[in-house]
């Protein structure tokens, strides 16, 4: 029997439920690998030899690879298990959460600074907020990505 997943509607959210865990559990068994010192010289020597050693799916490795965290989120990473990777290449969590709204790294913490997304129209999908998918990714660096 499915369960009711009423915070599905919530835009710009994936909630790490039972179902994101089973999904995404090789991929951050790869994640917390890279907290020994000896995989990250490996991951970092040959990305896609080493994430090849795991039972992660095609797509979760191309993830990993194009450095996406909203696409590792959508194939069952936990941003906490994720945050190895940003840690691996040298990124602080403001800059990594800052990648995942498109915004630089100032314009993301002027806006927490500023109290953060305003939860107008970002209750439910199909509203006119700033998180939702016609808005995605917001701020001067997702503009320019595909530039």
């Amino acid at each position: 029997m499915a369960l009711d997943k009423p915070y599905k509607d919530i835009p710009g959210t994936i909630i790490f439920d039972a179902e994101q865990s089973r999904k995404g559990y090789w991929l951050n068994q790869f994640c917390m690998s890279l907290m020994r010192a000896e995989n990250r010289a490996r991951f970092k020597a040959d990305e896609r030899a080493y994430l090849d050693e795991w039972a992660m799916t095609e797509e979760q490795k191309q993830a990993v690879l194009a450095r996406d965290l909203n696409w590792c989120m959508r194939t069952g990473g936990n941003i906490y298990f994720l945050a190895k990777i940003g840690a691996t290449d040298g990124l602080s969590f403001q800059q990594m959460a800052g990648s995942m709204t498109g915004m630089t790294e100032a314009e993301y913490r002027d806006m927490m600074v500023g109290g953060g997304r305003s939860a107008e129209g970002n209750r439910h999908l199909g509203e006119d907020g700033d998180a939702q998918p016609q808005h995605q990714p917001q701020g001067a660096a997702g503009k320019n990505k595909g530039a």
